[in-house]
């Protein structure tokens, strides 16, 4: 399929702000990746990138994005859309490249894998059980939406896919699921309770608690380096206009994602605070290492809401610092555990136009 360049950068911007832990939908068609041992080479960043060393370039074909470490921070886990499937599949190579291998079941559509923290196992969403096909594309008659699957739910297993484990079995859309670096929670997003919130639950599926209560969708969820913390997006409509249109798309199984601000909250979800206030979308959050940073990805200062960066705030909002200089879409950060390694996807350098790919590098303070 061809498109010009304006009409590939909308449509993957806007694709990719859905896929932060939510299901991608893409029109286009992912081209082949190149061989695993070919993929990996070095890029400069932009001299306007202070805190990003040389980069890595881990991928190179199809759509692949939500790459996250493992705990030695010696491996990525992340979803890709690649031939011969049709969406999103969860593979996993070693940071420093090298045979990417298929760890789902090659069925249903996939969304945010990551890692237990014993290295012997993963947890990502998948709808599967649903249907072995992709499930559909959303209709945007009704604008720029996506949808809820309500097949989705989250699965357990060995890193190399086998002892597939179901976690969640309630009725409607489970995904958007991260661990605690405690090692005893899983933090999701979850429609059980009639609206989109975050709950808990152990890392057997065990003992479900629900943080968030307010009108309005929280997710994306990502803990603390000390696990005392959340951070997440989220809107919260309350123009009885916006609340009628949110409260409709959400009977349908949809969600309007144009505009997402960044809060924390305390792991048992008390001490709400609201980060961001830019009116736009803002998502993929995940603290520094220091625990006094949040990174995320914006189209905040792009009148015309295509070109997405990164950029990084103190927890109360203030000292909002832009992190990349890079046309079209930069998003889903990560440091390592090691608290060195970083980790985001971007349109840059890329072999064909549009296509996402994954970059790591060494931070730089």
């Amino acid at each position: 399929m061809t498109r010009g360049f304006l009409s590939q950068l909308t449509l993957t911007v806007f694709t990719l702000l859905t896929i932060a832990c939510a299901a991608p939908v893409t029109d286009r068609e992912a081209t082949e990746p190149t061989d695993d041992s070919a993929a990996t080479r070095t890029v400069q960043p932009d001299p306007r990138e202070i805190h990003l060393g040389e980069l890595r370039m881990l991928t190179d074909g199809g759509e692949n994005a939500e790459a996250y470490f493992s705990y030695d921070s010696q491996r990525l886990i992340f979803q890709s859309t690649r031939p011969p499937f049709g969406c999103d599949q969860i593979f996993h190579s070693a940071v420093g490249g090298g045979p990417q291998e298929l760890v789902s079941t090659g069925t249903g559509r996939t969304t945010c894998a990551y890692y237990y923290p014993d290295g012997e196992h993963i947890l990502y969403a998948s709808t599967h059980l649903g249907m072995t096909d992709c499930p559909p594309k959303p209709d945007h008659s009704r604008g720029y939406v996506w949808p809820l699957y309500e097949s989705f739910d989250i699965f357990r297993s060995k890193t190399d896919g086998s002892e597939l484990m179901q976690l969640t079995e309630t009725p409607g859309y489970d995904a958007e699921a991260t661990i605690s670096p405690r090692g005893d929670l899983i933090v999701f997003t979850s429609v059980r309770d009639g609206d989109l919130d975050i709950y808990t639950m152990r890392l057997n599926g065990s003992e479900v608690t629900r943080l968030t209560d307010e009108l309005g969708y929280d997710g994306g969820p990502f803990f603390s380096p000390d696990g005392t913390k959340i951070v997440y997006r989220a809107s919260h409509p309350t123009d009885p206009d916006e609340v009628e249109d949110y409260q409709s798309l959400l009977a349908s199984g949809l969600i309007r994602p144009s505009k997402l601000e960044v809060w924390i909250m305390d792991s048992d979800g008390n001490n709400k605070q609201q980060v961001t206030d830019l009116g736009v979308a803002a998502f993929g959050p995940f603290f520094h290492p220091s625990g006094e940073k949040i990174i995320f990805s914006s189209n905040h200062g792009d009148p015309a809401g295509r070109e997405f960066e990164l950029f990084m705030v103190d927890l109360d909002g203030s000292n909002l610092e832009q992190i990349t200089f890079s046309e079209g879409f930069d998003g889903f950060p990560m440091w390592a555990p090691d608290g060195k390694t970083f980790v985001f996807c971007s349109n840059r350098h890329n072999s064909n136009t549009g296509e996402t790919n994954i970059f790591v590098t060494e931070w730089v303070e």
